[in-house]
């Protein structure tokens, strides 16, 4: 695979192209990252975070410190009143769950403006499975809008569909597994405006994973209310061991804790055992690796587009997160290009992955990665479900080079296969 003379040509003419292409965005990448590096250094130096904070607490966690300032922190970079950042967050997923269940309360309403929930969320909400503990089996209601033919958010129809019983607008920032733009900060800010002038007491809730420090704003700097994601994403930095956070209004923030713990409980206590110091670590290197990320999701969509398959976005568009799609067309190129990536990686390379059954999913999945923390997609992976039109989803990336040699060894097995 590292032997250049060995690859074929359409493979070497697709990779000076996409290298090409990367060098007419270093500018603004690099911008990118000087804004927000400077963004969360100052976060650490204002809340003047010191080498004690970087020692865990055991048991309850009484005044834990560390736990409170790193709070704090997350809070101030991501332009929030509050932060709940925690191990004890299994998964994004669980962090909006919490979020959900800790604002909901039976009879209510609950409305996604952009179209169907990520997958994982389906079951929380009710909309598959048996229904024990979601949204539904608790009495509240839920409906989606769709987003128009652009990737928009449809005004009129989201305005059709608010009921007095209307309490949370839910909002996915990134593309999850469709085939769309994700949402900007540009357009988060247009929702909060007219939420605010027509429906003063609605709330709106972001779904903020994979778009933290892609752009210089975040979701609660233009009016939303509330966000949550997961640390082996963005603001982990590839170094966070779990974990995942809630940030928004104080007051919200409150009850989502009080779901994760226990009303009385909230935020007061919990440990955080031997995980600080990475977590503050993971934040600290979030706006190299996120831009890094970018700088391999670029180079991916040229790669790709230079060997005619269909990508979103495209080279140029500005990006308002992390993730790349790549449109193979057929189930055996969509596992021929999840095991080709996999060849690329530094642990489990041997491993061939397979598609299979994965919790919270309805189709099976076929995952490629081989990251020191399991599921980290902040280090590099790539993933998709077995279905039409089977399109591999790819996030993260420690380096955009790691990323390169990834796309370049997905390449050269679609090829060992007669599949390019």
């Amino acid at each position: 695979m590292f032997c250049i003379n060995d690859w074929p040509e359409a493979i070497r003419q697709a990779v000076v192209r996409a290298d090409t292409a990367l060098q007419k965005q270093e500018k603004y990448l690099n911008d990118l990252l000087n804004h927000n590096h400077i963004k969360v250094l100052k976060a650490f130096q204002t809340e003047k975070v010191n080498s004690y904070h970087l020692h865990g607490s055991t048991g309850y966690g009484l005044e834990d410190s560390g736990r409170d300032t790193l709070d704090a922190v997350f809070a101030r970079i991501l332009g929030a009143e509050a932060a709940l950042v925690r191990g004890q967050f299994v998964s994004g997923t669980h962090a909006i769950a919490c979020a959900l269940y800790g604002i909901l309360r039976p009879g209510d309403h609950l409305l996604s403006v952009s179209g169907q929930p990520y997958d994982t969320l389906e079951e929380v909400i009710g909309l598959r499975g048996n229904g024990q503990g979601s949204l539904k089996d608790l009495g509240i209601d839920f409906d989606l809008v769709d987003l128009d033919q652009e990737g928009k958010l449809q005004y009129d129809l989201i305005q059709k569909a608010i009921t007095p019983q209307t309490r949370l607008l839910l909002v996915q920032r990134s593309c999850g597994y469709s085939w769309r733009d994700s949402l900007s900060i540009a357009s988060m800010a247009e929702l909060a405006a007219f939420v605010k002038k027509k429906f003063p007491g609605l709330l709106i809730f972001v779904d903020n994973c994979y778009g933290e420090l892609v752009e210089k704003q975040e979701p609660c700097e233009v009016g939303i209310d509330l966000i949550a994601g997961s640390l082996i994403k963005n603001l982990g930095g590839s170094i966070a061991p779990g974990g995942g956070y809630i940030a928004g209004r104080s007051e919200l923030v409150k009850l989502a804790a009080q779901r994760l713990t226990a009303p009385g409980i909230g935020a007061e206590i919990g440990a955080t055992f031997e995980w600080q110091r990475l977590f503050y670590q993971g934040l600290f290197f979030s706006p190299l690796t996120v831009t890094e990320a970018l700088k391999g999701a670029i180079f991916t969509a040229a790669f790709w587009e230079s060997l005619d398959y269909e990508v979103y976005p495209r080279p140029e568009s500005r990006r308002s997160d992390l993730i790349q799609a790549v449109k193979l067309g057929t189930r055996e190129k969509l596992i021929a290009f999840c095991q080709g990536l996999q060849k690329g990686t530094p642990l489990d390379a041997h491993v061939m992955p397979i598609p299979g059954e994965m919790p919270g999913y309805q189709n099976e999945v076929i995952m490629a990665g081989g990251t020191f923390i399991q599921g980290a997609t902040s280090e590099f992976s790539a993933d998709g479900p077995l279905r039409e039109p089977y399109v591999a989803y790819q996030q993260g990336g420690i380096s955009h080079t790691y990323v390169k040699i990834g796309n370049i060894s997905a390449a050269l097995n679609l090829y060992a296969e007669n599949l390019l």
